[in-house]
């Protein structure tokens, strides 16, 4: 027998593939906690949460109701935890279930013959071909992409413009991009917020495809002021990077920061952003930046390409990087930053990115 959602004129929604909120974890976390902030009375959310995240359990959070289940979002259990909130769909007679990530999409080959909401998934960038994965990874996430975009036909709307033509030109599917809002990051202004500072930041996990050691490597030789933000210690590779380069004078090496008003007076105080993420579709980290109005630095990919709307400054490795900070003169950094800031107000609120969303329901 096939289940059927409610008729009414609240659009029930629920949301499968996170940690879970209030956000304290990552893009998708930050994309949940926006959604049901910003939302209209029109839509009412249902939030499936990890039991083993939330030492306290709220009910609700801006107004959604908030399901745990007793499994990690992340790592092996993923895959158990999103089938999990998905059957839990089934009594909740959602109107619509948006899917953040592919890995429950396992199972909706059998989902599809018992519900009939509507399917929407944001697929996370093009995650199999990252490198942090190993093959059989890569390989999982591929398959469950297919199911999810090409046989069982889900609506798919990726972050990024690349990911949107990889759909289309893969799979033959029409969709269109939704990116991240980032004006969260600004505070109102602060007695303790910094003025601009003679100094680059950097802010991300530190990993290789984030091209930490590219940027660590351009900043060695320059007598230019680097603070780098990122998890050091939780991996040989950042262990590594954190021994070789905390002897340089001109680069601090911060653990990573989880208060949004702490890293506020970072952002504020720097004048100018490094940005070294090479996959994963549109960066929530770089359209924060964005919003402070501070130049932006960033590897050349085509998801930085479509994120800045080409109109950031590029690199390709160390060399040129460190060439890009020694020679460009002040206007065309103050330039830079006027544009960044301008096209973030006009692509990157979350009032848009909620009105985006909530239009697909």
């Amino acid at each position: 027998m096939v289940v059927s959602y409610w008729s009414h004129s609240v659009k029930r929604v629920a949301i499968v593939g996170t940690v879970g909120i209030p956000a304290c974890y990552g893009g998708f976390e930050s994309l949940v906690e926006n959604l049901t902030k910003y939302k209209s009375e029109d839509c009412k959310y249902y939030i499936f949460c990890s039991s083993k995240h939330y030492p306290e359990k709220l009910k609700t959070h801006n107004g959604a109701e908030l399901i745990y289940v007793p499994l990690k979002a992340n790592g092996v259990q993923s895959i158990l935890y999103d089938i999990f909130s998905l059957w839990k769909c089934l009594f909740l007679k959602v109107d619509t279930i948006l899917i953040l990530g592919v890995s429950g999409c396992i199972f909706l080959p059998f989902f599809r013959l018992i519900s009939k909401s509507k399917i929407v998934t944001n697929i996370d960038g093009l995650e199999w071909k990252r490198e942090k994965w190993g093959r059989g990874v890569q390989k999982f996430l591929k398959v469950v992409r297919v199911i999810c975009s090409k046989i069982f036909t889900c609506d798919c709307y990726p972050d990024n413009e690349a990911i949107t033509n990889y759909v289309k030109d893969e799979y033959n599917k029409q969709s269109y991009t939704i990116a991240y809002g980032g004006d969260h990051a600004i505070r109102a202004s602060r007695k303790d917020a910094n003025l601009k500072q003679s100094y680059a930041l950097g802010l991300c996990r530190i990993e290789p495809e984030n091209n930490v050691e590219l940027i660590l490597n351009a900043f060695s030789s320059i007598n230019e002021k680097l603070k780098f933000v990122g998890n050091w210690d939780a991996s040989a590779y950042g262990r590594s990077l954190k021994k070789n380069y905390s002897k340089y004078d001109n680069i601090e090496l911060i653990n990573p920061i989880y208060d949004i008003d702490q890293l506020y007076i970072l952002r504020d105080g720097c004048d100018k952003y490094i940005h070294g993420h090479s996959a994963g579709g549109t960066n929530p980290s770089l359209v924060e930046m964005m919003h402070f109005g501070i130049p932006i630095f960033a590897f050349d990919c085509e998801f930085n390409r479509y994120s800045t709307n080409n109109k950031a400054f590029y690199f390709k490795n160390a060399t040129h990087l460190n060439e890009l900070i020694r020679k460009n003169d002040c206007k065309k950094l103050d330039d830079n930053a006027s544009y960044m800031k301008k096209y973030a107000k006009e692509n990157y609120t979350w009032q848009i990115i909620t009105a985006a969303y909530e239009k697909l329901y």
